[in-house]
């Protein structure tokens, strides 16, 4: 039976589903982000029918796409987190919100069966939840006769697909590896599949059948093109794993305290990038408790010849 299970991290939480032993889906939240789903107080900052801005307690702002008609700048109001903050090539841009008359209250939490944090067993290691991290840096995906180069852009996150397989083959073999790393990663919104050109009208209905086979409903997709080009529409509600890699040096740390959390219990000193030591240094209470954790001090040690996802813990 598929199973969610959730863990509880030092930054971070992560919830991943299980199927047969291996992880289908994964969704990461990171703290201090608003999740969808939250409704939440705020004021209005700009006003108008379309594109209204909120600013939350925290100064956060919210853009409300469809405005807030009826409310004057500066009134309070009660607003639905619709899309989180996502990390990457434009920081700039707002999560979004709609403006509603519910309650006040916290997004539903993340599913599944909590896990303990330290434990004797990486359960989510044993699932591959490392090899998964690996692909949201890289944004690599092998398959059986293939890679997926995946590339999240400002419009859409390309997926292209190369191997070397017969093209009919690795049309429908990459097809069915591409939706399910969507899955995987989490990946939202906008998504572009290229496929190997084919002739064959069967072939590529053969690979449209695979996405529908796997990707969950609800989504909506083009067919497959004589280019081997398909779209395909899933609703965004969060950063995907891929996103969430590219805030490089907040990941890695958040990488390294999980790692860390399972090192031998004791004092211990992290050794990491400088960009990572940053991260970590601007939180000091990310330290603290993983010295609760691991039940020792924990001292940081930047060195500028380790790589970025390079990390690791050593004896204090």
């Amino acid at each position: 039976m598929p199973e969610w299970l959730t863990e509880r991290g030092i930054g971070e939480t992560r919830a991943v589903l299980l199927d047969g032993g291996e992880i289908v889906e994964a969704r990461i939240e990171v703290e201090g982000t608003t999740p969808a789903g939250s409704v939440i107080a705020a004021r209005l900052a700009t006003g108008g029918t379309r594109n209204a801005i909120a600013r939350d307690n925290a100064a956060t702002e919210y853009l409300l796409p469809r405005g807030a008609p009826g409310v004057t700048e500066g009134a309070k109001l009660a607003i639905e987190v619709t899309r989180e903050a996502i990390p990457g090539s434009e920081p700039w841009k707002r999560p979004l919100a709609r403006l509603t008359d519910a309650p006040l209250r916290q997004a539903p939490p993340l599913p599944g069966r909590e896990l303990s944090l330290p434990a004797p067993l990486d359960q989510l290691r044993a699932a591959g939840w490392h090899e998964l991290i690996d692909q949201a840096r890289s944004g690599l995906v092998p398959f059986g006769g293939g890679e997926l180069r995946i590339s999240p852009t400002p419009a859409m996150t390309l997926i292209d697909v190369d191997g070397h397989l017969p093209p009919a083959e690795l049309a429908v073999a990459g097809a069915r590896a591409a939706a399910a790393a969507i899955r995987r990663l989490d990946i939202g919104g906008s998504i572009g599949i290229d496929l190997p050109t084919v002739g064959s009208k069967a072939v590529r209905q053969a690979a449209a059948g695979a996405i529908d086979a796997i990707l969950r409903q609800p989504f909506e997709r083009t067919a497959v093109n004589g280019f081997g080009f398909i779209q395909i529409v899933r609703a965004r509600q969060r950063a995907s794993l891929v996103e969430h890699a590219q805030d490089r040096a907040a990941f890695e740390a958040r990488a390294l305290l999980r790692s860390a959390a399972f090192a031998k219990p004791g004092s211990q000193r992290l050794a990491a990038h400088p960009a990572v030591a940053g991260v970590l240094d601007a939180h000091p209470d990310w330290l603290e408790r993983l010295s609760r954790q691991v039940g020792g001090e924990v001292g940081l040690r930047a060195d500028p010849a380790i790589p970025m996802s390079g990390g690791y813990v050593e004896a204090a």
